[in-house]
């Protein structure tokens, strides 16, 4: 089984993420488990319509570009 340590977690969110665990019955770090893993295992929303447009049979065409851009941070003035 693999560990992670997460750091710089606001307290208020540890405060909220303990309150969670305790009205599901288990531990803050089973709550965590529990929330990482239905996260990883979320369909991606894009792939889902491609594949249903795919599946009907109207995006044969449709060309979708690789995505490989680097985030970036906005400037607000």
């Amino acid at each position: 089984m693999s560990s992670i340590v997460v750091r710089g977690l606001d307290p208020g969110v540890k405060e909220r993420l303990a309150a969670q665990a305790k009205e599901h019955g288990r531990s803050m770090e089973a709550e965590v488990r529990a929330i990482l893993t239905a996260a990883a295992r979320r369909p991606h929303v894009g792939m889902a319509l491609l594949a249903a447009g795919q599946a009907a049979g109207g995006i044969a065409e449709f060309n979708v570009p690789e995505r490989n851009d680097v985030a970036r941070w906005v400037e607000f003035e």
